[in-house]
């Protein structure tokens, strides 16, 4: 087989899509008219291969029984990382024994259902914590610029395998949705268990002498730390038990809301009268525009993140006291809002100290203030966005999705200078590159704290051991190597191989 590239129209791409094996897709909106890139598999006479072909694309996953199994590798954490880990570890003939301190799927939708309705936090399963991890809730986006870190294709294909839309296969930018993934995960656990791995949901591990006086009849126990770029309290106990930790570079800001009408606008170079019936149509076959922005302002990178057409901004938080801002979208991407992840670069040496949390430090300070500011429980502190520019109070804010409510505060006064200051000259420059971007139709929401970890945990690059820590394999976001659903995936099946390898090596399997 091979594969034909062609740039056609939307209306055209709508119909192969229907009817041949697209590669890859991609939606080309550098001019008026927006063009879709495609490629697409053909025979050896060039013909296109119909989309209905019994021929399978990918092979399946062998899966072994694995509930006799000698070997078993510890995985703490079930986000991306953990569970991928654990299907890996299945494959290979392993038995994989999870622990996650958070509810398993459904129980946790319930816990966010009450933290959307201001009823309360649960500080041990809530966007941040619990089965799938961060990403579960907050839009499933399935794209990594990690080029050399393994086949990215292949956790395509096990999302796939347990139930994402054929689109995940081929879409440049693909996105399962928040109302979806949660089944996928359902359907991972499932796997695991039928093939003889455990799952232990609302077990935090405190220390990691509790993970192996539990397991003490087996040396040498490989023990995969996937915990999540929220885990605070984790990266204390393993700094007290000595495990090397380092800070890192990060980022932190707010979130930034536009009607989405008008982001479509700029983005699909639409007039200045909106989104006419025409452009309707159009954008049921493309989708809602997205945006990725990037500057540089004051020797610090200013940037959109996680981008979230037709989603909604959610309380992200997993700690009383502090306020903490995320985004998601269902799989449809078809609420009336837009928004984004708005950040500052922050760098170890823009924190004064020594002590490798540092960074943890200031994250929970910035989301303190967000708390005193904001309102009753989680509603958040908001500004409309040129006023935040221009210095000045909003005396009343636009809609907005935040479904615990916002609240006006002045932003532009409390946020730390070099952080403020930045976002400000960050969103002049944006309007420069999409004039009306900047306007007070949009409404900025604090804090955007978490888009990333601001430790990492050293490991060996052979062996993907901490290098203070025999058999202690750090990995995804938690660990600092990783930045998304799959990049973490993909870094939980790189640590499992590794662990799967050392230990059949010491033991002569």
């Amino acid at each position: 087989m091979n594969q034909t590239q062609v740039i056609v129209s939307p209306e055209r791409a709508h119909e192969l899509e229907q009817q041949v094996r697209i590669v890859k897709r991609s939606v080309d909106a550098r001019q008026r008219e927006l063009k879709v890139h495609l490629t697409i598999l053909t025979d050896d006479e060039g013909q296109y291969i119909a989309r209905d072909n019994a021929i399978p694309l990918y092979p399946a996953p062998q899966w072994q029984d694995v509930h006799q199994a000698k070997q078993e590798v510890i995985i703490i954490g079930a986000g991306p990382a953990g569970l991928f880990a654990a299907l890996t570890c299945i494959e290979h003939g392993v038995r994989p024994i999870i622990y996650e301190r958070g509810q398993e799927v459904s129980e946790r939708k319930k816990a966010i259902a009450r933290l959307n309705r201001n009823e309360g936090l649960n500080p041990e399963s809530n966007y941040c914590f619990g089965e799938g991890g961060a990403g579960t809730f907050s839009d499933g986006k399935l794209f990594s610029r990690s080029k050399k870190r393994g086949n990215m294709q292949r956790v395509m294909e096990l999302f796939h395998y347990f139930g994402a839309d054929d689109r995940v296969l081929y879409e440049a930018h693909a996105h399962i949705g928040s109302d979806r993934l949660p089944g996928i995960i359902k359907r991972m656990r499932e796997c695991i268990i039928e093939h003889g791995g455990e799952i232990h949901f609302d077990t935090r591990i405190d220390s990691l002498s509790q993970i192996k006086n539990q397991k003490s009849q087996i040396k040498n126990l490989p023990i995969i730390l996937a915990i999540g770029h929220s885990a605070h309290d984790t990266y204390r106990m393993l700094q007290r038990e000595g495990v090397t930790l380092e800070t890192k570079g990060f980022a932190m800001g707010v979130r930034a809301e536009h009607p989405q009408e008008v982001i479509n606008r700029l983005m699909y170079h639409r007039s200045a009268s909106g989104v006419g019936k025409a452009d309707g149509h159009l954008i049921e076959l493309v989708g809602n525009a997205s945006y990725s922005l990037v500057t540089q302002v004051e020797g610090r990178g200013v940037y959109s993140f996680c981008m979230c057409p037709g989603g909604h901004i959610v309380p992200a938080g997993s700690e009383p006291g502090g306020c903490v801002v995320n985004g998601m979208s269902a799989s449809h991407r078809n609420s009336p809002y837009a928004n984004s992840g708005m950040v500052v670069e922050i760098r170890p040496e823009d924190i004064p100290g020594d002590d490798p949390l540092r960074g943890l430090t200031f994250q929970e300070e910035l989301e303190r203030m967000a708390f005193e500011h904001g309102g009753p429980q989680a509603a958040a502190p908001a500004q409309r966005m040129r006023d935040f520019v221009e210095g000045r109070a909003s005396r009343d804010l636009p809609p907005c999705s935040y479904l615990p409510g916002i609240v006006p505060s002045r932003l532009d006064q409390w946020l730390p200078p070099h952080i403020g200051r930045r976002l400000q000259q960050g969103f002049r420059d944006f309007d420069r590159k999409y004039p009306g971007f900047l306007t007070n139709d949009a409404v900025i929401v604090g804090v955007e704290s978490r888009s990333s970890s601001a430790v990492r945990i050293p490991r060996d690059r052979e062996t993907m051991q901490s290098v203070s820590t025999p058999w202690l394999y750090p990995c995804g976001e938690g660990a600092g190597y990783a930045g998304g659903i799959t990049s973490s995936a993909l870094d939980g099946i790189n640590a499992a191989i590794a662990a799967i390898g050392r230990w059949s090596l010491v033991v002569g399997r």
